[in-house]
């Protein structure tokens, strides 16, 4: 994998719920590749399964296992807290920052269509995956949210969500794939949403 400078986003605002790349911001992408790097060498030793070999950071590569996506490419979202198209859906019932209690929920990647909502029966009636892949995912998920979110308020910040991506191994063996990084999660410090660039030079910090 080349992790480039390229971030989602909209009319030049970086946003990671985004369905289109919006943007690119210079040396974001090696940043990301260390902090990619630092989660999944944590997550290795809390026996998460994830498509990881190893990393190159001077040329901004990553070593992974082939790894089978689900369908065309499913993401799954945790939520911490009511934010951006969480909280368009379903406004009449939440407040901007009401606590979701690590809601899972999973889009279909398609950029024509939105990338749409597809709850589980949805995804087993379209073949993409089965039940016990599914509730699988949701525990992984959220285990690795946790983990992720333990991080970052060691360093005074709060995870409000966080897009991942899964597949499958050639033993049909279900892992995390792509990256963990700025580029999919949003964290707010003192009640603002970081800026991905702040958000990666604080998780590489010793600090």
């Amino acid at each position: 994998m080349k992790f480039k400078d390229d971030v989602t986003g909209e009319n030049g605002v970086f946003d990671p719920g985004a369905n289109t790349v919006g943007l690119s911001i210079e040396g974001i992408g090696k940043g990301n590749l260390s902090v990619t790097t630092m989660f999944f060498e944590m997550l290795k030793k809390a026996g998460i399964q994830t498509h990881y070999i190893s990393a190159d950071l001077e040329n901004g590569t990553m070593d992974v296992k082939a790894a089978k996506t689900f369908g065309k490419g499913l993401e799954v979202i945790c939520r911490y807290r009511a934010v951006r198209s969480f909280l368009r859906r379903y406004g009449a019932y939440v407040q901007e920052g009401d606590k979701l209690n690590a809601y899972v929920e999973a889009t279909l990647k398609d950029d024509q269509r939105g990338d749409p909502l597809v709850t589980l029966e949805g995804l087993e009636a379209l073949g993409i995956m089965s039940a016990a892949q599914f509730a699988e995912i949701k525990t992984s998920t959220q285990k690795i949210t946790a983990l992720v979110s333990n991080v970052l308020q060691r360093k005074g910040l709060e995870l409000y969500d966080i897009k991942l991506e899964f597949g499958t191994d050639k033993t049909s063996k279900v892992m995390l794939i792509d990256e963990i990084s700025s580029g999919n999660m949003r964290v707010y410090k003192g009640g603002k949403v970081m800026d991905p660039l702040d958000l990666t030079a604080a998780l590489v910090s010793d600090s």
